[in-house]
């Protein structure tokens, strides 16, 4: 099986669109929340079961399980959440620059991916630092950025990134603050640089805008008919699986480049970039080690607790319903009788090592449901000879999990804190 290593996050900047500022209220979008766990519902009553097939008949072998089981769970979670998206590839063709970044420290490399037939077609910048003086192919750990990477790494030379202007409709490049980016991950990438590993990055809006309306604008566009504004199935892909397509796109090229040892790759993001990563896990088995981080409703955390946001918040008028298949708003108000849930999901990554990160005061997120949904999720893992969490109590803050299936909750909120990158990386020094 091959193994890789992408990262998706660029730590806080997109905490309030996430859904931070919308911690403790009462009602979100005219929809009450919950916060009291007394009154999370009875979620197991009608919990699916991960190893029984469609026909009622059970799974009792890894056999049964890959060749039965899985593509049932993949069809039921494609159509009912997340789309499925062409089987076509497009025609994709790579522009590289490659020098020395960070102060000389490391090999550059700035790769465009130019996706479909057209000049002025969708694209998407990818940068990638390796260590200097490696010997033999890299693992890589690429990172789902909500910036550009000009705003996402100080370092000279960055080719400067675009991003969405929501009032214009068109994409406009991204300038480099005189004083540099805010909030860099530069320490951080020399981190990983010094244990051995790769590092890239990439803005998932370059694959398609994140807002209501956009399809045509992305790489969904390409295979709209003309007159077409939006997919036109209720199954079809929404932005998720968009941008899920083009970490896949990612690892292609990865694949062709000499310096990355496309056997041992790993993914992780935060938020709504949390459950790209999961079903980028999910939908491609490249990925060795998946780590999505505050994922939350729609992501790793179970939808039947009623507590945080819920399917019909995230689905609600001009939320986020374009991120999903239309099917998955249809689901808001009886997730009772979805036939899947977030422990679907996370069975799909299954036998590879997935970590889900969290944090103990993102109450929104549901901490505490991607916790429970992993339990749900461990019995495929035990089929498939792999561990699973080994407990059904919930650890306390900044006790990780490292097991094949495993789970870390930071003392905080909703984001990547710095603890974070350091629990990632010695997950990654456990399973690559």
């Amino acid at each position: 099986m091959k193994h890789f290593l992408l990262t998706a996050t660029f730590t806080c900047c997109i905490l309030a669109s996430a859904g931070v500022s919308a911690q403790d209220r009462d009602v979100i979008a005219g929809i009450p929340v919950n916060y009291d766990e007394s009154m999370a519902g009875d979620w197991q009553a009608t919990l699916p079961d991960l190893l029984t097939l469609n026909n009622g008949k059970p799974v009792t072998t890894a056999r049964q399980w890959y060749r039965q089981r899985r593509p049932e769970v993949l069809r039921i979670v494609e159509e009912n959440q997340y789309g499925r998206w062409p089987a076509r590839k497009a025609k994709v063709r790579y522009e590289i620059a490659e020098d020395l970044g960070l102060g000389g420290t490391a090999v550059r490399k700035q790769v465009t991916l130019h996706f479909g037939k057209d000049a002025d077609g969708p694209r998407a910048d990818v940068l990638i630092y390796l260590p200097k003086d490696a010997e033999a192919p890299v693992p890589l750990l690429l990172n789902l950025s909500f910036t550009p990477n000009n705003l996402t790494v100080a370092d000279p030379g960055i080719k400067p990134g675009r991003r969405w202007d929501a009032a214009g409709r068109r994409y406009v490049e991204a300038e480099t603050p005189a004083d540099g980016p805010k909030h860099g991950l530069d320490s951080t990438i020399r981190k990983f640089l010094d244990a051995g590993y790769g590092f890239a990055t990439v803005c998932y809006t370059d694959f398609e805008p994140d807002v209501n309306h956009a399809a045509k604008y992305g790489v969904r566009g390409l295979w709209l008919k003309d007159g077409q504004e939006e997919p036109a199935g209720d199954d079809e892909w929404g932005a998720i699986s968009a941008w899920a397509w083009g970490v896949s796109n990612i690892i292609d090229y990865f694949e062709k480049d000499d310096d990355i040892d496309a056997s041992r790759i790993a993914l992780t993001g935060c938020s709504r970039l949390g459950k790209t990563t999961l079903w980028a896990g999910a939908r491609d088995s490249r990925i060795a080690v998946v780590i999505p981080s505050c994922s939350g409703e729609g992501g790793a955390a179970l939808s039947r607790r009623n507590y945080g946001e819920t399917v019909a918040h995230l689905t609600e008028g001009t939320r986020f319903p374009y991120q999903f298949s239309r099917n998955y708003a249809g689901w808001a108000g009886k997730v009772e009788q979805m036939p899947m849930d977030a422990h679907f999901v996370i069975a799909l990554v299954a036998p590879r090592p997935l970590l889900l990160s969290t944090g103990s005061t993102d109450n929104w997120s549901d901490p505490r449901g991607e916790f429970l949904a992993a339990v749900e999720a461990g019995p495929v893992y035990e089929l498939l000879g792999r561990d699973d969490l080994g407990t059904n109590v919930m650890p306390a803050a900044e006790t990780p999990i490292f097991n094949t299936l495993g789970y870390v909750m930071h003392e905080g909120g909703h984001g990547v804190l710095p603890q974070d990158w350091d629990y990632y990386l010695e997950f990654l020094k456990l399973y690559l």
